[in-house]
């Protein structure tokens, strides 16, 4: 249909008709378009159609001044014996589209599920958009929101050449794209188009997609097929009362930070679902599970497990204004003095919010960048909440900083292909690292210089890795739950629910193994408020998918920093331990940071003594002769 003809033409060669070849106005106008042009996805090509006919059959995807000036030659030529129908009707039926679709009628097929004959406004301008960049702009790809940016770019230009009225545009803007369900058999469908988005970002869609490359990558496909399994099988458990349609998952190896599983949906071929939507590279907000973060500074800077935070009321006022903020525990209740132990081990929100009130915002926002979150490298005004979650990350971001703390504070990169080999069976993995083209990726060109920092220190990871694997000390908000805990391992994890219920996590780790797990729905609609919580949603599906990987591996104790002191302490006030303490905890202290004051508990029968007194006394008085009591 015309639509197609001219939807092609206006935003891959608005001069096709009135140039014999190629065009110098189309080559400064994309020149120029390009310069203003902030988001690089969207840059716009000089070359005309015929330029693009000819590269495609006859030459290489090279991109050399030779090759542009044979392509050139070749343009006017190929002007000189056709029409410019008969090169239009050669473009259109050989360029690609994006997987398997070459030629227009393919990719309607592919798109759409119909013959191109009977295409409309809205899905050729969609088409059109896709050889520039067919991965970029896949609607099933990692980024597919730039689908439609690109497609209402395609418009505008059709709209701006007069190929469309003003009133076909505004109707085709608001038309909603249906796509055909996708068939093609394609295997850990999230982890292929990944990492194909990764070859194409580094390499150039041309590289990536026709200069013969053998990649290797991390997957582990034994791994991956069971978390699928798990992911489908829980979700399909929690679409009814839980009001959860989305869930995701990423196995890594935290040692080396290779991927082995990346679970994106319940089922990527999901079309009307929005399956294809990657749920490990979302921005999504934490809840509690980004407080390990918190703590970790604090641990870095005066603070130890033993430190005691007041968990009472607190208003702080914001700066220069009259805006208040009122943190609240998820019980909705206070447990006055607790250590840092108990109240990272039991998600307590207000002792957390103290303890990033006492450095400042910054500290954290910096110290998470440093351990992997690169969603915070833009980070939008946040306050006090950043510690309970108050800022978006992803689960990349989660997988690199956990990481970090399961390699007791030294940075890994996260990482997906192993090694990269060209036509000429050369190893070009090196280059692939180095590029830094892929700033939005999970692999940038400063990977390999990222490697192997020591960004916390080791008994900061370690602290954290001890409290969050420490099963007594979460009881009181926990329970013996057993969806936090793999029978005979030792594990680390951490959960967190977003203030809004629209996001829920799950996230722990062994010595061999990382999982980080979120639910909630693509479209941000709120989650079932009453029944899920830290250990519903994301947890049975976290523990399914470590009880699966940890079956046939042995269980390992976390790696300790030397010179530790195994010190008594009480675990009510993290003071050393007196006659009548009532509960004691063996904690671990560098000898620099043991504890030098004991507690002062008094004995049953003192306490008992003193209760027999309290009638009639004052609040005041009641505390004064309770003093040393516990409870």
């Amino acid at each position: 249909p015309q639509v197609v003809k001219d939807s092609t033409i206006a935003i891959e060669d608005a001069d096709f008709y009135k140039h014999k070849g190629i065009s110098i106005k189309s080559t400064v106008r994309a020149f120029i378009y390009n310069l203003r042009q902030k988001n690089t996805n969207l840059y716009q090509g000089g070359s005309t159609i015929t330029q693009q006919l000819v590269k495609n059959t006859l030459l290489s995807a090279e991109r050399t001044i030779p090759r542009k000036f044979k392509e050139a030659i070749l343009a006017v030529w190929t002007e000189m014996i056709y029409s410019k129908n008969e090169i239009l009707t050669f473009y259109l039926n050989e360029v690609g589209y994006g997987g398997p679709a070459y030629g227009i009628e393919a990719a309607s097929q592919m798109y759409f599920g119909k013959s191109a004959k009977g295409l409309t406004l809205v899905e050729a301008a969609f088409l059109a958009g896709l050889p520039a960049a067919p991965t970029t702009f896949s609607p099933f790809g990692v980024n597919s929101h730039l689908a439609t940016i690109r497609q209402e770019q395609v418009l505008e230009r059709m709209l701006k050449l007069k190929t469309i009225t003003q009133d076909a545009y505004e109707k085709a803007k608001s038309q909603k794209l249906v796509f055909a369900p996708q068939r093609i058999d394609i295997l850990a469908p999230h982890f292929v188009m990944f990492v194909k988005d990764q070859l194409v970002a580094q390499l150039g869609e041309e590289a990536a997609m026709e200069g013969g490359l053998d990649v290797y990558t991390t997957l582990d496909y034994g791994v991956q097929k069971q978390a699928e399994g798990i992911v489908k099988k829980q979700i399909e458990k929690l679409k009814g009362p839980y009001r959860i349609r989305n869930g995701a998952a990423l196995v890594t190896t935290p040692a080396t930070g290779e991927i082995l599983a990346m679970v994106g949906s319940p089922d990527y071929f999901d079309i009307a679902n929005e399956g294809y939507v990657n749920g490990t590279t979302a921005k999504r907000q934490p809840g509690s599970a980004i407080k390990p973060v918190n703590y970790a500074y604090a641990f870095d800077h005066g603070y130890t497990p033993t430190t005691t935070i007041n968990d009472s009321p607190v208003i702080y006022v914001a700066p220069g204004s009259n805006e208040t903020y009122a943190p609240k525990n998820y019980d909705g209740k206070f447990h006055g003095i607790v250590t840092v132990r108990s109240a990272l081990a039991n998600s307590y929100n207000i002792p957390a919010v103290k303890t990033l009130n006492s450095y400042g915002v910054q500290k954290m926002i910096d110290l998470g960048k440093a351990m992997g979150i690169r969603s915070w490298e833009n980070i939008p005004p946040v306050g006090l909440s950043l510690t309970l979650g108050g800022a978006e990350v992803t689960m990349l971001d989660m997988a690199r900083a956990y990481g970090t703390i399961a390699n007791l504070g030294v940075r890994k990169e996260l990482k997906v292909i192993k090694e990269i080999r060209d036509r000429n069976n050369n190893t070009i993995t090196d280059s692939f690292y180095q590029s830094k083209n892929a700033k939005d990726l999970a692999l940038i060109g400063d990977a390999k210089a990222e490697e192997n920092k020591q960004v916390i220190s080791k008994l900061a990871a370690w602290w954290l890795t001890d409290i969050i694997s420490d099963d007594v000390a979460r009881l009181p908000a926990f329970g013996a739950y057993a969806k936090l805990t793999i029978p005979n391992h030792k594990v680390a994890v951490k959960t967190g629910t977003s203030n809004n219920f629209r996001d829920n996590w799950t996230i722990g780790f062994t010595p061999d193994y990382l999982t980080a797990v979120w639910v909630g729905n693509n479209d941000g609609s709120f989650m079932n408020s009453n029944l899920v919580s830290g250990i519903t949603g994301a947890a049975p599906i976290w523990n399914d998918i470590m009880g699966a990987v940890l079956a046939d591996t042995p269980n390992k104790e976390f790696p300790k920093p030397e010179n530790l002191v195994a010190v008594k302490v009480c675990a009510v006030n993290g003071l050393l331990t007196c006659p009548y303490c009532p509960s004691e905890k063996t904690e671990y202290f560098t000898s620099d940071k043991v504890p030098t004051k004991q507690c002062s508990f008094r004995s049953p029968s003192d306490c008992d003594g003193a209760k027999a007194q309290l009638e009639g006394k004052s609040e005041e008085e009641k505390k004064q002769l309770l003093a040393g009591c516990p409870n």
